[in-house]
């Protein structure tokens, strides 16, 4: 079974498929500690943490392939889906996009049919491209499955915010007719848009995207399922987490000159044995001298 279809058989159990979103190896590590049989690089916080830049089009393929080569290195036996934007670029580069994700140890790859440079899709200034240029993409990474080059493909669209909801479900029926292994309208704006969106996209595994002051409300995975989801995404749950602590961190420090209450922070040896010191341990003094 390969990776990406490791994915597929956990997204069509009994309840959906939950991804944390994670963005180095620590993040990833500690996802996979948690029970996740999955886990989804987010752009949005790969973008934060290793740029210091918001979701806006800055980080470049090559960036997020060797985001995910670290993190697919962290987590050996866990899949591991990647936010791929737009593919960088027309149908050939999507196609190049996939090969290197794949090479990189990646299950699978989110593909969005906004313009580029891109935006996180709960921001304003979305354009979307033409459904036919979208979906070219969308050909172009299922094609690489005749090479061996299998991956589990999301197909996101942003039309709902600019074109219509009708509009993005059409998009997502063809991107699924195409191949695409799931389907992701983004920013759906209540509980029967969501409802619809379920249910009418039911058999092409729909995808919800769960974001903190984002324009979708928060449900819980059981309703999500009882809606016809079959995957959760909680994309930047962890950064929001992390950045939250990084800032009382170094405030309490600033102000202080003292860290937060112990009661806050990870102990060191939590943190050592959270990557795996004790293996690395075992392996120094197999090899010592």
């Amino acid at each position: 079974m390969t990776p990406a279809d490791r994915i597929r058989a956990l997204a069509d159990g009994d309840a959906p498929l939950v991804l944390p979103g994670v963005y180095d190896g620590l993040s990833a590590r500690l996802a996979a500690q948690a029970g996740f049989r999955a886990l989804v690089v987010s752009g949005y916080s790969v973008a934060a943490s290793r740029l210091g830049m918001p979701d806006f089009g800055y980080l470049t393929q090559t960036e997020i392939t060797d985001a995910a080569r670290d993190l697919v290195a962290a987590v050996p036996g866990v899949p591991v889906i990647v936010d791929a934007d737009t593919g960088y670029g027309n149908a050939l580069s999507a196609a190049r996009t996939a090969r290197l994700l794949h090479q990189a140890g990646a299950a699978g790859m989110i593909l969005e049919d906004q313009q580029w440079p891109k935006r996180c899709g709960h921001m304003d200034g979305k354009r979307i491209v033409d459904r036919g240029e979208w979906l070219a993409k969308i050909r172009a990474v299922v094609d690489l499955r005749d090479e061996g080059i299998d991956l589990f493909l999301i197909a996101r669209t942003d039309a709902r915010g600019l074109e219509g909801l009708d509009e993005a479900l059409a998009r997502g029926r063809a991107a699924a007719e195409l191949g695409a292994d799931a389907v992701f309208v983004e920013a759906p704006l209540d509980r029967d848009e969501l409802r619809r969106i379920g249910a009418e996209l039911a058999g092409a595994r729909p995808v919800a995207n769960m974001v903190e002051g984002g324009r979708t409300p928060i449900l819980s995975t059981p309703e999500l399922g009882e809606m016809g989801f079959s995957l959760v995404l909680w994309g930047i749950s962890a950064i929001l987490a992390a950045g939250h602590a990084l800032r009382s961190t170094y405030e309490a420090l600033a102000a202080t000159g003292s860290g937060p209450d112990g009661s806050a922070l990870m102990t060191f040896t939590e943190i050592t044995d959270a990557v795996g010191l004790p293996d690395h341990r075992r392996l120094d003094e197999r090899y010592a001298d």
